[in-house]
């Protein structure tokens, strides 16, 4: 696919459930989006390569969701100067603790930012992701703004008797 603008990468298929969350919300704003399958530790040279080519095919933000050590994120953003977004998932007895600490504790001069763990976290990486690329695409900033109108909307129609 040409101008993807965010990869949403996992170290699993099993983590696809969640990450199409964020999948959904870039579609629904118009944002060209890429999910993609590697592992920090199994895959990580292809994980790197990844990282290291994604601007110069105009790439912009990276989404990477990862359980349990969670490293993914860490590893992009050390083969990047692109933002990450950092989504912990829920894959292990510590119902995603571990990846959320994983993800949040990275050291001096490489940044991730973090969200929620989980569904919740996936769609406000998206929306992260939007709001960054609303620093140069006014078109985005429209869309949110619009968004942000509906989310009031369905708050304010609540009718409680």
């Amino acid at each position: 696919m040409a101008n993807i603008q965010v990869a949403i990468m996992m170290g699993s298929k099993s983590d696809l459930s969640i990450m199409e969350e964020a999948a959904k919300i870039l579609n629904d704003f118009g944002v060209m989006n890429e999910i993609k399958v590697l592992s920090a530790h199994r895959t990580p040279v292809e994980t790197a390569r990844y990282a290291e080519e994604f601007r110069a095919k105009g790439g912009k933000v990276f989404i990477c969701g990862a359980g349990v050590s969670a490293a993914l994120a860490g590893v992009v953003a050390a083969h990047t100067t692109l933002p990450v977004i950092g989504v912990p998932i829920d894959a292990s007895p510590l119902n995603g603790m571990d990846a959320l600490l994983s993800t949040v504790q990275m050291p001096p001069g490489v940044p991730v930012g973090a969200v929620a763990i989980g569904k919740s976290g996936a769609k406000n990486a998206a929306l992260l992701a939007i709001r960054i690329l609303s620093l140069t695409d006014g078109s985005f900033e429209k869309k949110l703004e619009q968004f942000k109108e509906e989310q009031k909307k369905k708050i304010l129609d609540i009718k409680i008797s």
